[in-house]
């Protein structure tokens, strides 16, 4: 058959990987998840980006260390069973890719409302097939292979960063004349428990904006495929934060001060397309445009990266015996883990049909978050020497993602602990499967 190479390529510098940390963060997250937030914390969204991005520092951190010390693909489902009792690292794997594929599903389909305005079309089958049409040809590049592959998502980045730098920079001359009204309320200390419900609302929106960081996790799940892993690994997780976090703040204070907090909020509610509708209020109509084809990109960028961030844990797993063993081959002629491939690109498929933008980004920051707790369990396992980052860390981000987990929906965290008991069946139903000997390293 010709298909049961094992090994992937190492073909990834820094650079490539970073961008590749960038494709799966700026996207869904600055176009999408921001006007979300808003919608539940109001003028707190500021203050819930910067919160989220505290967290998600902690947590990158302990992904970098953990990637370094373990190149292998998997990411936590890997580090789990090196380090914690298996059934541990198999709940990070199914959480991951419950998680990852509603978020890719979000992605499409945020892509597909932002084109759809775009022509001033409208209507759910419509939105719906063009997601699962943009899926398919997605799909089909990232079997082409990973070094042609990185080449479009380079390409995809690029464009999508340029067009964020445009929003921010024909915005920022509006925020600022607005910022007497909008800005400086919205960024005032005392907004944050101005209300009985203030304080749960920003803890609320930190969930769904942490979600919007964790594409650095795409890193540490080419952990197979990147040169020189102890070098690269770490600094494209912190140069990868540092850029979106401040890309994530300017479009969240430009799109504040422009129309304010509360008229951002009814935006996201109104519509998924929310910095379009802000864009339209600057001096220059063509920079809606601009943001528009930005947008598509951007979760074009995503969903590409998801699809292969997803189907290396399934390829990790699958070795590993916990997943269909046939999702363990590997193509020897481009490095492509191909079933695994078209296997998650049929589980992100079934969410596009039946999934909602809301629901589906909710239930990814509750399973996100639990995955990330796992993550920093592992951490706290490392010996001092393979510690870049000091243990503090570790706990800081174990304890915040615990307690954020639980500031969803209360039916998201339910649904989302009945998938923790659904992954505790499915292990133990393989273990009971498994054939004999020792799984694959």
């Amino acid at each position: 058959m010709g298909t049961q190479a094992q090994e992937l390529h190492r073909e990834i510098g820094v650079w490539g990987a970073m961008m590749m940390g960038l494709g799966s963060i700026v996207g869904t997250g600055v176009f999408v998840s921001i006007a979300i937030a808003a919608g539940i914390a109001g003028a707190n969204v500021v203050f819930a980006i910067a919160l989220a991005a505290v967290v998600a520092i902690c947590n990158g951190l302990s992904s970098a260390q953990l990637a370094a010390n373990y190149p292998v693909s998997g990411g936590t489902y890997e580090y789990g069973y090196r380090l914690l009792p298996d059934a541990l690292g198999f709940v990070a794997g199914w959480m991951f890719l419950l998680a990852k594929s509603a978020s890719a599903a979000t992605a499409a389909l945020g892509l597909s409302g932002y084109l759809l305005l775009s022509i001033d079309q409208n209507g759910r089958f419509t939105a719906t097939a063009l997601a699962i049409a943009v899926l398919v040809l997605l799909t089909v590049f990232t079997l082409i292979g990973i070094q042609r592959t990185n080449r479009i998502n380079i390409a995809i980045v690029s464009i999508t960063l340029a067009t964020l730098l445009c929003f921010v920079a024909m915005g920022a001359p509006v925020a600022f004349a607005n910022s007497t009204e909008n800005l400086v309320d919205a960024v005032a200390l005392n907004r944050i428990f101005a209300t009985e419900d203030s304080g749960a609302s920003l803890l609320h929106a930190t969930a769904l904006m942490f979600v919007a960081y964790t594409g650095y996790g795409r890193i540490a799940t080419l952990g197979e495929e990147v040169k020189d892993p102890r070098r690269t690994i770490p600094l494209a997780v912190i140069v990868t934060l540092a850029v979106s976090m401040l890309l994530y703040l300017s479009v969240a204070l430009v799109a504040v001060g422009t129309v304010g907090a509360d008229a951002f909020a009814a935006a996201s509610k109104n519509h998924i397309a929310a910095l379009r509708i802000v864009a339209d209020q600057f001096s220059y109509a063509w920079v809606g445009i601009v943001v528009s084809i930005g947008a598509a990109t951007a979760m074009l960028g995503v969903l590409l990266n998801l699809i292969l961030g997803l189907s290396r844990v399934m390829l990790a797993m699958a070795r590993r015996k916990d997943m269909p063993q046939r999702c363990a081959s590997v193509s020897p002629s481009n490095g492509v883990p191909i079933p695994a491939t078209i296997s998650v690109a049929l589980v992100i498929g079934v969410l596009i049909l039946i999934g909602d933008i809301k629901l589906t980004w909710s239930f990814s920051a509750f399973a996100v978050l639990i995955y990330y707790s796992i993550t920093n369990l592992c951490a706290l396992r490392l010996e001092p020497a393979q510690r870049f980052f000091p243990i503090w860390t570790a706990w800081l981000g174990l304890i915040a993602c615990l307690t954020l987990a639980f500031w969803v929906d209360q039916q998201i965290w339910l649904v989302g602990l009945g998938c923790l008991a659904l992954a505790v069946v499915w292990f133990s139903i393989a273990r009971r499967l498994r054939v004999s000997g020792p799984a694959n390293p």
